[in-house]
């Protein structure tokens, strides 16, 4: 078993100094889609977070985002324009001053851009009202995207590449997870179109597959030998009667990639590093089929197989040395997500022996020591915090008002319910 502190080498060359990963995470910090100051603060504060760190993912084409935002000043970051780049290259700069790699996570967010909604503009999915597909949990409407909108999308993600390998970052991670528009045509419940885009596993494929030879051919063409490419996949979705697809499904997805791309690795979005078939994707209040739990392997084992030379990244629930140690059992490489925004130097700290010194609750102190976005101190310190930090408490004096989803602001016009 390889130890946290070992270097890895990827496929095509690329090396890490250690096993630990800072996971993508959004911090609400980017205005108009520009990355600032406090964007690069952060980052620069967590350039120690593992041999490699994962930016928040950025939206590939106007019509890709935001998502997850509530108000200008609280938002995604973009990469769908080259006036993005010189900020970019900042955030680049930030991550790497200590020699580690940094990974721009490139997205389109589909259903999910509400920042959109927010301001009159619609948005887009596979499947939308004008193939009778509603979503009753998104307070705006949803429209199908067309084909010539596909196509600009996948065009949309070997651009953004470009413009990272102009940044100075040293690889991509394209973001296939957490129901945003890749995983949105891979999942039978979100894409129900009868075209090369839809109906069989095998066409909802085509569209994850089609932005993975964008992205790889804009690398081959432009990028240096060793520019790391990742692929991150949500292992499966169950929710309740809504059912996307399971892992028997996923991994034919990844076994396709990974085969034909030559992927450095595959990186598994889960709620823990352990999670088994039929954990990955429950709701809290929803209860999965025994059907779904149809095996005692662990999701991160079961990819193993598929993976063809990739490298495995698992993350979820990581906060102390002997958590990250097993999910090292299992895996190539360890994600630390939470912990790491409380503690920017948990990975530092493990490696030198230094556990007693990990900071496993956030306060008022450690917010300016790790430059906690004023968008993530609203995210995980209020009342609509759905996971809130340990300690969240500590800091509730900074909150500047974030009361939930629900309390969003949509104008009333036609594309709104």
């Amino acid at each position: 078993m390889a130890n946290l502190s070992d270097s890895l080498t990827f496929r095509h060359g690329a090396t890490v100094a250690n096993r630990f990963v800072q996971p993508p995470m959004l911090t609400n910090s980017g205005e108009d889609g520009y990355a600032t100051q406090d964007t690069i603060n952060y980052y620069n504060a967590h350039s120690k977070s593992g041999g490699m760190v994962i930016t928040e993912y950025m939206y590939v084409t106007e019509n890709g985002g935001p998502a997850l935002t509530w108000k200008r000043g609280r938002e995604q970051l973009a990469a769908y324009d080259d006036k993005f780049v010189p900020q970019l290259k900042k955030v680049a700069q930030a991550i790497k001053h200590d020699g580690n790699k940094a990974i721009m996570q490139i997205a389109h967010t589909g259903r999910e851009a509400n920042f959109r909604a927010m301001n009159g503009k619609q948005v887009f999915a596979p499947t939308g009202l004008e193939d009778g597909l509603d979503f009753p949990f998104l307070p705006y409407k949803v429209h199908s995207l067309s084909n010539e909108q596909i196509k600009e999308i996948i065009a949309g993600f070997g651009a953004a590449t470009k413009r990272a390998i102009d940044a100075g970052f040293d690889g991509v991670e394209i973001h296939g997870a957490n129901h945003y528009l890749i995983q949105q045509f891979v999942s039978a419940y979100s894409n129900r179109r009868h075209d090369n885009w839809g109906g069989s596993i095998e066409k909802r494929m085509n569209f994850p597959l089609a932005v993975t030879k964008a992205v790889v051919d804009t690398v081959k063409q432009y990028a240096p030998d060793d520019f790391i490419v990742g692929y991150r996949i949500s292992p499966e979705e169950i929710h309740g009667k809504n059912i996307g697809y399971t892992w028997h499904e996923s991994t034919q997805l990844i076994d396709r990639l990974t085969k034909e791309f030559d992927l450095d690795y595959v990186h598994l979005s889960m709620p823990q590093f352990d999670a088994k078939p039929g954990d990955a994707m429950l709701l809290d209040t929803d209860k999965a089929d025994s059907s779904f739990k149809d095996s005692t392997k662990t999701l991160a084992e079961l990819f193993h197989p598929y993976l063809n030379g990739a490298k495995e990244i698992i993350v979820g629930g990581v906060n102390n040395r002997e958590k990250a140690e097993a999910a090292l059992s299992l895996a190539d490489l360890v994600a630390v997500g939470r912990e790491t925004i409380i503690d920017p130097l948990f990975a530092e700290k493990i490696l030198n022996g230094e556990d007693d010194q990990v900071v496993d609750e956030i306060t008022l102190d450690q917010v300016k020591k790790n430059h906690m976005t004023q968008g993530l101190i609203d995210n995980y310190s209020g009342p609509a915090a759905g996971i809130p930090l340990p300690g969240a408490a500590n800091i509730s004096s900074l909150h500047q008002g974030f009361g939930g989803w629900a309390e969003m602001k949509y104008p009333k016009n036609p594309e709104v319910k």
